[in-house]
């Protein structure tokens, strides 16, 4: 059976703030060394899946450096390997922006028709998960699927965040909703889809009135009726991390004592791109613990319960509990961080507090997003001695510290 991944990682989340700001959806940082699209690319190759497409749109510098030509996952390859996709305008008015998953797939039939498959596997680039792609496959060929829809359990207040689909006695999807605000199924579909080929084909190229544009809202609540359309239950660990709190969350839940997503896993390595940095060191005087500690961290103050990526340098004197830190944030002495996401470069002054007090008004700009105290700063901000930041606050990126208006920032202030 011959197998083409395509990796839907070309969005953008407003729900993820400033993590967004300066790159894709599936580039941002997680767990302290990889980054997000990680996941879907290492699923793909310990499933033995060599023939691999990246389709990018929003922001994809970051993620084009990240993925390169695929080496770390063992893609670049003459044969098959990751390719990288970006939107083009030909002629007569093919291609342009897509205006979602199914629009994006369609301006590439010509490539899917070169690599000759028999069947194409659509993957979201957004979600944290360990999957083994070949019991679905598996079970799609078995059941003689046109269509597969890997699916799992969610909670009843969370189904607003996902296509939800319902099911006969046999497994056939009787009924698919993208987002609805209630529905009595809470079996939502992961964004993994088996597509036979020439279904795909089919299903892309027949003129329609609107076009379908989506696979979650167009295609395949179209296709229910006149194709086989099966549900694969998913049982494993899986995250869809896009909001500033699931991503928190996520990043928080791998300091457990046994966290369901087991990033030392030797039958299932998930790779990425490691930069050349020395080992993580711990000062005299700091006190840790249960932290993730990235390569090329320093740590001379106290950290505690923290996600720490790479050339992170803490000072003695600081203070930084239920935080994820990115790459090369440097926190200066005296400063105190508490619940809190800091995207990459970020300078923290000395006596910084980021996340005071117990007023937890939720952000102004983002209520729905931003309302748990969480404190989100921007990549490359300078945040100014002495300076005071309250909960839900928002820096945006690259904040100087003339920028800021006061010493103090209310809880649900964006600046």
């Amino acid at each position: 059976m011959r197998v083409l991944a395509m990796i839907m990682a070309g969005g953008a989340s407003e729900a993820l703030s400033v993590l967004t700001a300066t790159r894709s959806e599936p580039a941002i940082p997680f767990a302290g060394k990889f980054r997000i699209i990680d996941f879907a690319l290492s699923n793909c190759v310990n499933s033995d899946i060599f023939n691999v497409a990246l389709l990018t749109q929003y922001m994809p510098r970051s993620l084009n450096e990240h993925v390169g030509v695929g080496k770390p996952w063992d893609l670049d390859r003459s044969q098959g390997g990751v390719r990288l996709l970006q939107p083009y305008l030909g002629r007569a008015g093919v291609g342009g922006w897509q205006r979602g998953t199914a629009d994006a797939v369609r301006y590439h039939l010509d490539f899917i028709a070169e690599q000759r498959v028999d069947r194409v596997l659509i993957l979201a680039g957004d979600h944290v998960y360990k999957m083994d792609y070949r019991p679905m496959l598996r079970f799609h060929h078995e059941h003689k699927a046109d269509v597969t829809i890997a699916v799992r359990r969610v909670s009843p207040f969370e189904i607003h965040r996902f296509g939800i689909v319902s099911c006969d006695s046999e497994g056939r999807v009787i009924h698919f909703e993208e987002k609805p605000r209630r529905s009595p199924s809470t079996l939502a579909s992961m964004g993994i889809y088996v597509f036979n080929y020439p279904v795909l084909v089919d299903c892309l190229t027949e003129p329609t009135d609107p076009p379908r544009l989506d696979f979650g809202r167009d295609v395949l609540p179209a296709i229910l009726g006149t194709h086989r359309v099966l549900a694969y239950p998913f049982e494993g660990y899986w995250a869809d991390i896009g909001t500033l709190q699931a991503y928190w969350e996520a990043n928080m839940a791998l300091l457990g004592e046994s966290p369901a997503l087991d990033l030392y896993d030797p039958e299932w390595v998930i790779h990425t791109r490691s930069e050349e940095r020395p080992p993580a060191k711990i000062g005299p005087h700091a006190q840790v613990g249960g932290n993730l500690l990235s390569n090329g961290c320093i740590v001379e103050g106290t950290v505690d319960h923290c996600v720490i990526s790479p050339g992170v340098y803490v000072s003695e004197g600081a203070t930084v509990r239920d935080s994820v830190i990115l790459n090369d944030t440097w926190i200066g002495p005296g400063a105190q961080i508490d619940r809190a996401v800091i995207d990459k470069e970020v300078y923290i002054a000395e006596d910084v507090v980021v996340g005071y007090g117990d007023d937890n008004t939720p952000n102004a700009d983002l209520p729905n997003a931003l309302n748990t105290g969480l404190t989100v700063v921007g990549k490359g901000a300078h945040l100014p001695q002495g300076i005071r930041l309250g909960r839900n606050v928002v820096v945006q990126p690259f904040r100087q510290e003339n920028d800021f208006p006061s010493l103090v920032i209310p809880s649900g202030q964006t600046v």
